[in-house]
């Protein structure tokens, strides 16, 4: 596991684990679009993804990361050298900011609404790894057959955007969808050279 990846690892545990019995914490730190647009609390944009609502959410966001990280800190190395690190932040902390973006338009004078957990900057880093290599396989649960990372990342998307629309759900369903539209576009900016490279995978080339 590379550095910055256990970095964020550690940090995130350590102040969800804090703020698990610290509900002021929890409280200061947690995404609100009414305290950003009306107190100007514009830390909150990042300091959400720091928290978490309990054990199972951080330990599943975690474990993804850390499941997909390696693959975007390969290329990365391999194409940016001594910047990896910096273009992997980049990527991450965008994928935290974007994928907020459209709640606090939509939430911004609901003072209920909020959300925590790093799932924007997850899903980031999630469909960053399928630009990269579309020929990996996703696994999901105990299904033995591997899914190809390319098609998991469409159903994911539309299943996203269908769950984000019908509402009715504690799960982050907009900043899953945001975060992966980020990680998506982020990749290719920094690099054109990977969307050949994406279809010259699959043999679209």
């Amino acid at each position: 596991m590379d550095t910055i990846t256990l970095l964020l690892i550690a940090v995130t545990a350590i102040v969800s684990f804090m703020a698990f019995s610290n509900g002021q914490l929890f409280d200061k730190l947690r995404f609100n679009a009414y305290y950003i647009r009306h107190h100007r609390q514009w830390y909150r944009f990042l300091s959400h993804a720091l928290l978490h609502a309990d054990l199972a959410h951080l330990a599943i966001n975690m474990l993804v990361f850390w499941s997909f990280a390696g693959v975007v800190m390969t290329f990365f190395s391999r194409d940016f050298g001594q910047l990896a690190t910096v273009v992997f932040l980049g990527l991450y902390v965008g994928g935290v900011i974007f994928s907020s973006v459209y709640d606090y338009f939509k939430h911004s004078n609901d003072i209920s609404f909020s959300a925590v957990g790093a799932s924007g900057a997850v899903s980031a880093v999630v469909f960053s790894s399928i630009i990269l290599y579309p020929d990996g396989r996703i696994f999901l649960f105990l299904i033995p057959i591997g899914i190809p990372s390319w098609i998991f990342g469409i159903l994911y998307l539309a299943y996203s955007a269908y769950m984000g629309k019908r509402g009715g759900s504690n799960i982050g369903h907009n900043a899953h969808f945001w975060g992966a539209v980020f990680g998506i576009a982020y990749t290719i900016v920094i690099n054109p050279d990977y969307v050949a490279a994406f279809f010259r995978q699959l043999g679209l080339d």
